[in-house]
C-alpha cells in the first residue's frame, strides 16, 4: 500500500512524492534503517542525498539557492520523507525548519548570505536549542544567559532535549539577555553558536526512540560568542520564536501523517499473509476494524496537516488549526503504531520487525515540539475558557 490518495496535489507535488520516496527507498533500505536504529547511527549520506537533489532549500528563496516552495510543498515532502521512516524526516525539520528559518527570518543580510546557501547544500546543519533541564513546557522560564563584554557576549548555562545537536555545526541558542525584563522573555535574544567552541560541551542523552537523530544535552562554559553572531535585535527573540510556532506545528503533524500511513501498510500487508485457523487474519471482523480505524486516523492527520499549510500559504491566522494539526498528527501517529503492533501480535513486538521501532519512535510526538497538553492550553484560551 503506498501513500493516501494524491487528490488535491499540483502535477509538481505528486512528482515530488515520488522522487523523494525512490531516494529514500535506494538510500534507506529497511535493513539499512534497522541497523542504524540499533546503532544509534545518524542518516548522513541520506542527508547529503537530499541535499544533492536540492530538497533542504525547499522553505528557502531562490536567491539563496533555494526553491522558494509552498508551506503545501514542505508538508508534502516532510510526510512523503516520515512515511518511509520518520527519522528521516525528523533529520531535514531539525536545519532547515526548527534552525535555518530563524536566520532566514531574523538574520541579517550579512548573515543569510554567509550561512543560507551552505545550509541548502548540505554542507552546516544546525540544531536549535530551547528547551532546558527545568523548562520544558515553560519555555519562558529560561536561565541560560549571555552577557556583554566588549565585542562578544559570554554565554553560560545549559540546554537539553536537543535534536541531533551531536552532528551539528552551529545551535541556533535561546538566551536571556536582559535578566530584569518583564515579563521574562522581553529579555530573550537569539545566537549562532559554533558548536566547536570553547566552553560547549554536548552530551547525547539514551531514549526509547528516535535513536537515529537522538537527543542530546548541551553545556555552555564561558562560551565566548561575537556580537555579530546575534540573529536579530538584542531581547526581542520572542516575538520570532511565537512567529516560527505554526511552520514548527505543521512540520510535526506532517511528519505524523507520513507515519500513520506507513503503520497501516505494514499492518495491513502483515495482516494479509498471516494465516490463522486456515485463512488470512485480514479476513477476521475485528482485525478490518482495527484497520479501518487506522485508516481513518491516518486520513485524518494527513488532511489536518494539508489544512493548516493551505491556511499558511493563504496567510491566515492559524494559530489554533495548528495546535489541532500538532496532536491529531502526533496522537493518531502513535494510536496508529499502537493498533499495528497489536494486529501484528508478538511478530510487531519482535525487534525483527519494523512496527515496535514505530511504536517507540511515535511516542515523543505528543511530548516534543510543545506537548500535546499546551496545545489544548492554546485551543482552550482561543475558546475564552
Amino acid at each position: 500500500m503506498a501513500l493516501l490518495n494524491d487528490f488535491g496535489l499540483t502535477e509538481e507535488q505528486k512528482l515530488m512524492r515520488e522522487s523523494l520516496l525512490s531516494l529514500a527507498e535506494r538510500m534507506l533500505p529497511r535493513d539499512r534503517i534497522r541497523e542504524m536504529d540499533e546503532n544509534r547511527e545518524w542518516p548522513r549520506e541520506a542527508y547529503q542525498a537530499l541535499a544533492k537533489g536540492g530538497w533542504l532549500g525547499l522553505p528557502y528563496p531562490e536567491e539563496y539557492g533555494g526553491l522558494g516552495g509552498s508551506y503545501k510543498d514542505i508538508a508534502v515532502l516532510l510526510e512523503t520523507l516520515a512515511y518511509h521512516y520518520s527519522g528521516l524526516a525528523t533529520t531535514y525539520m531539525t536545519t532547515p525548519v526548527y534552525s535555518g528559518v530563524h536566520i532566514l527570518h531574523s538574520g541579517s543580510e550579512e548573515m543569510k548570505r554567509e550561512y543560507l546557501p551552505a545550509l541548502i547544500k548540505g554542507e552546516l546543519y544546525l540544531c536549535f536549542a530551547l528547551t532546558e533541564p527545568h523548562t520544558g513546557s515553560d519555555a519562558a522560564g529560561i536561565k541560560t544567559n549571555a552577557v556583554r563584554q566588549g565585542d562578544d557576549f559570554i554565554i553560560n548555562g545549559a540546554k537539553c532535549w536537543i535534536t541531533s545537536a551531536h552532528v551539528a555545526d552551529y545551535i541556533v541558542l535561546v538566551v536571556k539577555t536582559d535578566p530584569d525584563a518583564v515579563p521574562a522573555h522581553n529579555g530573550f535574544s537569539k545566537f549562532l553558536v559554533p558548536t566547536n567552541a570553547k566552553g560547549v560541551d554536548i552530551q547525547p542523552l539514551d531514549t526509547v526512540g528516535r535513536r537515529t537523530t537522538h537527543t542530546n544535552q548541551i553545556f555552555l562554559d564561558d562560551v565566548r560568542v561575537p556580537a555579530r553572531n546575534m540573529i536579530g535585535a538584542e531581547n526581542k527573540a520572542w516575538k520570532a520564536l511565537m512567529g516560527g510556532l505554526n511552520l514548527e506545528r505543521l512540520a510535526i503533524s506532517a511528519n505524523g501523517a507520513g507515519g500513520a500511513q506507513k503503520a497501516l501498510s505494514l499492518a495491513q500487508e502483515y495482516a494479509k499473509e498471516r494465516v490463522q485457523f486456515d485463512q488470512p487474519i485480514s479476513d477476521f471482523q475485528a482485525i478490518q476494524h482495527k484497520l479501518s480505524d487506522m485508516r481513518i486516523k491516518a486520513e485524518l492527520a494527513r488532511l489536518m496537516a494539508y489544512r493548516v499549510a493551505e491556511m499558511m500559504d493563504a496567510g491566515v491566522d492559524c494559530r489554533v488549526e495548528t495546535s489541532i494539526a500538532k496532536i491529531v498528527g502526533t496522537e493518531n501517529d502513535f494510536d496508529c503504531a499502537n493498533i499495528g503492533l497489536q494486529i501484528m501480535g508478538a511478530a510487531g513486538y519482535s525487534m525483527e520487525h519494523e512496527m515496535q521501532r514505530m511504536f517507540r519512535d511515535t511516542r515523543l510526538g505528543p511530548i516534543g515540539g510543545g506537548s500535546n497538553e499546551i496545545q489544548r492550553n492554546i485551543i482552550a484560551k482561543s475558546m475564552g475558557l
